[in-house]
């Protein structure tokens, strides 16, 4: 398949970064290509020569067949081995390179990710493994980063709305007015830079130490941050330049005050549950935070999200 032609009007411009099926099938036709793939990136941009450890200097490696599941290259002055898998997500396990790299085009190629079932469906491991891969590649390869963010903040609530039989027993217990806190869910606390990135973290409460803590933690001091009346932001006042949207008063928009980019978010990451997953648990939702989370930050990437997942791959991990 010939590259896209960023300059022809007929190719649509989101079509450029994508990496397609055909495309990932002949690139990546086998277990072999696969491992050297991670060969020629983490050691060996040639294929030939490497700098060797034992040696302690440019050495010619050669592959030799063994009985070995993930093969090795061998030094050929002093026959140190080097494992082009050794300290990533592939190491010691038992499915194969092509189906990894699969996962993780699988993974990159869908807008609301994958979920587990739908895995071990597609390539044919257990539902054991197809989740154990996709938790490593939220861990691993989606992690959200450290850097500062100059933002919208908000909270939001996970896991289901009042049923009414659940606030018929609430008004049993005298709450009429049952508000979000009524029934047990998990809290996000997310904070988005507008045309930036974002960041989401599961946090233990909705209380104003916590969110507080929280925007002290991820945004630089000095910065603009919007946030709705909730009163548990009153105290970032003093560290940065607030504003805030009453939505008590249903007002949602004045002029360029709004959380509506974070209350984005929140619906992408609640829909995409809600669609693929039904439901998550509060032990693995900061996993399929970093999925969306990451998916987010990547969403103008001039290279294909699956070329970048294979290049943190290639990062050693361990």
């Amino acid at each position: 398949m010939p590259p896209v032609d960023r300059n022809n009007p007929v190719c649509a411009k989101s079509s450029a970064p994508r990496v397609s099926f055909m495309e990932f099938q002949r690139e990546y036709p086998n277990d072999a290509a696969c491992l050297e793939f991670l060969w020629r990136t983490r050691y060996s941009a040639g294929g030939e020569t490497a700098h060797c450890p034992k040696c302690e200097a440019e050495r010619r490696f050669k592959r030799y067949a063994t009985a070995q599941r993930r093969q090795s290259w061998t030094c050929t002055a002093c026959g140190h081995h080097i494992h082009p898998t050794a300290g990533t997500i592939f190491h010691k396990s038992s499915t194969s390179l092509h189906l990894w790299f699969y996962a993780i085009y699988l993974m990159s190629s869908t807008r609301c990710g994958i979920s587990a079932k739908q895995l071990e469906r597609e390539i044919g491991v257990n539902y054991k493994t197809a989740h154990r891969m996709l938790r490593l590649i939220r861990t691993q390869l989606m992690a959200q980063d450290d850097e500062p963010l100059s933002v919208e903040a908000d909270e939001t609530f996970v896991g289901g709305k009042l049923r009414e039989g659940e606030r018929r027993k609430l008004r049993a217990r005298g709450i009429q007015n049952a508000g979000p806190a009524s029934k047990p869910r998990v809290v996000v606390m997310g904070m988005v830079e507008r045309k930036g990135r974002v960041r989401a973290n599961v946090v233990p409460s909705s209380q104003g130490s916590v969110v507080t803590g929280q925007v002290h933690t991820h945004v630089l001091p000095g910065s603009t941050v919007f946030t709705d009346d909730w009163s548990g932001y009153d105290k970032i006042r003093h560290r940065y330049t607030h504003h805030r949207i009453n939505h008590s008063a249903r007002i949602y928009v004045d002029g360029t005050v709004h959380t509506q980019t974070i209350e984005g978010f929140f619906s992408l990451v609640k829909n995409g549950i809600r669609g693929t997953y039904h439901s998550v648990s509060k032990r693995h939702l900061p996993t399929y935070l970093n999925e969306y989370v990451w998916r987010y930050n990547h969403r103008d990437d001039d290279a294909a999200q699956f070329r970048t997942l294979l290049r943190n791959a290639v990062t050693e991990l361990y």
